[in-house]
């Protein structure tokens, strides 16, 4: 009878607990319903310290109503190691390891959705077991010269391609209960004066390029997080521009989620506020009120004045409302969220995915007939070789290390000169640095004197003499002034005297395949002179593993460039013009190439590149046969039977592009608007299907402020790259 009666008044007391639980703790509740309850019972000072950093990367919650906080990460390929509480140095923990995945570039270039969800279910799983709730990322401003130093973490110079890959990797991230923050919005096309530099260009380039992956990551991709960029538009900061954050982001495209300042980024607090910010951080203080620095986390525009402005009227009260109901949101989904896994970190599957990404995203440009061999170079038989040497500081330097906020300590690193070893045998494989870059410093250069570029180089040449086959890793690599944040490059050749090395090796007469590690394009002066080339990108904690596997045929090589290689600067759009076009006189740019980037200029412009968009070699061949083409109300399906007609199994990617034949305003000559990858056996045939809607036939019309479809003819193309055009059916509108 006594243990009934307890239990008896624990169950009454459940119930009355229960009875008063805050609907805002019940998951079980619709989602705008836990917001709104959680939102009338927060103080006007306790929905302001949601707006603003408590520390270098984490935002308050609400403590007195058990809101936890949360924690934001650098990204996009892996969880940075932990910074300081209130600056900017290296925790120096001992647990924050991580793998290092593919940089986005490698990943644009897989030409794979199925990759990109693969990428961002496993970069989700170790942001969810390092207690991360935001990671910023993906990027996918729009490549529109070689020399921006973060195209590595951006998806290729192609609004389409990368609309088709970001949605799939933010899917993929927050299945694990951690949000993406995509960046950096909008149009930081460039790292010298990102701070400051007005951008100009028309809202038909806008709308037609720089905007279709943000609003695909958006509308598509459900991304809970966007970061807007440091520069201006229109004359606005884009962290206060009303344009890009209220008016379009949020209200054309009905967008629910939190508008992060990035660090540094804010520059008022009525006007932020009003404008469609959320968020602040980093705002130029290391977070400590002191005699010293005067300055702490009260002090930031979202923090203190932003109560002030609230009480005077400057800001109304449903628009720090809007914000706390956006930030209330992303809590539930992430830090509150009880539903989320638990996470992991470098695991064998993690890993595996990384050689898996790496091995689809690396590209063979080039594979001729060697001269000795009388067959294509690559891949290696290493029967033939006896002596094998590697040439090139990449093939060891640790290029997960520096590039600014993308940064990351990988728990274990196979390099490539490793992973040759291992598979062609330690006896076999010698190694001569040949060059090198220094140390990476974030700001300015580790300069080498060329007394030591000299004798680097007389090293290799003469080791050179004694081998039978070469294999060269060069390229770029994270230091300031290369593939960095900070700092764009200085010229489109190959840095550290690379240039001389490479066309000394090859005019040798051995077999000479060359790779490289680089998130852009590079000129090839000595194109002519190798029998490989092969362009490998950044591709993290395993990157010797996916190398080795293409050059000893393991993996047949399926990459597509997702950016131009011009042959020269000036072929570029955004170099064929005075330099206010690029890089600009400081104070603006003016984007005068409009809507013809990357190979729409190109083509547009008959300037032939040295390699074309969506261009990849492989170690089979494949044939197309008859497309035809069914239309039905707004849309086109095209079908194509590919065949493998080589004698190993291999990735195709069938490409389809739409040109307009005669319009009112400039139009490029085509536009990527379709493409598959799909798999073949030997003789093995696949019909692939690929469809087009009016949509995509559309331009923006700036007159009418909307997208308009003119009639007429259009042409489609379906090819195997951008110059490599197999048919072109006509189709009337």
């Amino acid at each position: 009878m006594k243990h009934f009666a307890f239990i008896l008044s624990f169950l009454v007391f459940s119930s009355v607990i229960n009875a008063q639980t805050p609907v805002y703790l019940d998951d079980s509740k619709p989602l705008e319903e836990r917001v709104a309850d959680a939102l009338s019972r927060m103080t006007l000072e306790e929905k302001v310290a949601m707006c603003h950093a408590q520390s270098k990367f984490s935002t308050a919650g609400c403590a007195r109503l058990g809101i936890p906080e949360l924690y934001w990460c650098d990204g996009p390929h892996g969880v940075r190691m932990e910074i300081n509480w209130n600056d900017w140095g290296h925790a120096e923990w001992t647990n924050d390891s991580c793998t290092a995945f593919p940089a986005l570039t490698a990943l644009a270039a897989t030409w794979n959705p199925e990759m990109s969800m693969l990428y961002g279910r496993n970069v989700g799983e170790e942001a969810r077991y390092r207690d991360k709730d935001v990671l910023l990322g993906p990027g996918v401003n729009i490549a529109r010269t070689p020399l921006c130093g973060r195209n590595f973490e951006y998806m290729g110079e192609d609004p389409y391609l990368a609309s088709k890959m970001v949605v799939p990797y933010i899917k993929g991230l927050q299945s694990n209960g951690v949000a993406a923050s995509v960046k950096h919005y909008a149009l930081n096309n460039q790292e010298l004066w990102r701070g400051h530099i007005n951008v100009k260009l028309s809202e038909r380039a806008l709308r037609e390029i720089y905007l279709p992956a943000f609003r695909a990551a958006a509308v598509e991709g459900g991304a809970w997080t966007f970061m807007g960029s440091y520069n201006k538009y229109q004359g606005d900061w884009l962290c206060e521009n009303e344009t890009m954050l209220r008016k379009i982001l949020k209200q054309e495209w009905q967008w629910d989620g939190v508008v992060v300042s990035d660090w540094g980024g804010t520059h008022s607090t009525a006007k932020a506020a009003k404008a469609g910010l959320d968020v602040e951080m980093g705002t130029f203080t290391n977070g400590l009120t002191t005699e010293a620095t005067g300055f702490g986390y009260k002090d930031y525009y979202f923090a203190d004045p932003y109560i002030k402005a609230v009480k005077a009227g400057e800001v109304p009260m449903e628009v720090l409302d809007e914000q706390a109901s956006r930030i209330l949101r992303l809590i539930f989904r992430t830090s509150m969220n009880r539903q989320k896994p638990y996470g992991s970190m470098c695991t064998s599957e993690h890993y595996d995915a990384c050689r898996t990404i790496g091995g689809e995203a690396i590209v063979l440009l080039k594979n001729s007939v060697s001269k000795k061999q009388k067959t294509k170079l690559l891949p290696i038989n290493p029967e033939k070789y006896q002596r094998i040497l590697v040439v090139g500081e990449n093939a060891v330097k640790d290029l997960c290390a520096g590039g600014g906020s993308s940064e990351l300590k990988p728990r274990r690193l196979v390099t490539p000169l490793d992973a040759l070893k291992a598979r062609f045998g330690s006896e076999k494989v010698q190694y001569a640095m040949g060059y090198k870059s220094g140390k990476f410093i974030y700001d300015h250069e580790d300069l080498i004197p060329q007394e030591e570029y000299d004798r680097l180089y007389a090293e290799a040449i003469s080791a050179a003499g004694n081998a039978d086959l070469i294999i060269y890793v060069g390229g770029l690599n994270k230091n300031w002034r290369q593939d960095c944040e900070s700092g764009d490059r200085q010229t489109y050749n190959l840095p550290f005297c690379q240039d001389r090395l490479i066309t000394s090796l090859a005019e040798t007469g051995k077999p000479m395949v060359t790779v490289f590690l680089t998130g852009n394009a590079f000129a090839m002066p000595w194109i002519d002179k190798v029998d490989a080339v092969v362009q490998a990108w950044y591709i993290g904690s395993e990157a010797g593993l996916p190398i080795a596997d293409v050059l000893s045929g393991d993996v047949c090589p399926s990459g597509r460039l997702p950016i131009t290689f011009p042959v020269k600067l000036e072929d570029c759009g955004a170099h064929s013009f005075d330099t206010l076009c690029f890089p600009g006189d400081s104070i603006d740019t003016e984007y005068r190439e409009d809507v013809l980037v990357g190979y729409r200029w190109y083509d547009t412009k008959n300037i032939k590149p040295l390699f074309p968009f969506g261009y990849g070699l492989s170690y089979t061949t494949f044939e197309y046969g008859k497309a035809a083409v069914e239309s039905s109300e707004g849309s086109w399906s095209v079908t194509i039977p590919v065949t493998n007609t080589g004698s190993v199994k291999g990735k195709e990617v069938v490409q389809l592009y739409v040109g307009d034949d005669k319009a009112t305003v400039v139009r490029p000559k085509k536009e990527l608007k379709a493409f598959e990858k799909i798999e073949l056996s030997p003789g093995e045939t696949k019909t692939v299907t690929l469809t087009i809607t009016e949509q995509d036939l559309k331009f923006w019309d700036e007159a009418k402020h909307g997208w308009t479809l003119e009639p007429g003819t259009f042409t489609l193309y379906v090819g195997a790259s951008s110059a490599d055009i197999k048919q072109k059916i006509k189709v009337k509108i």
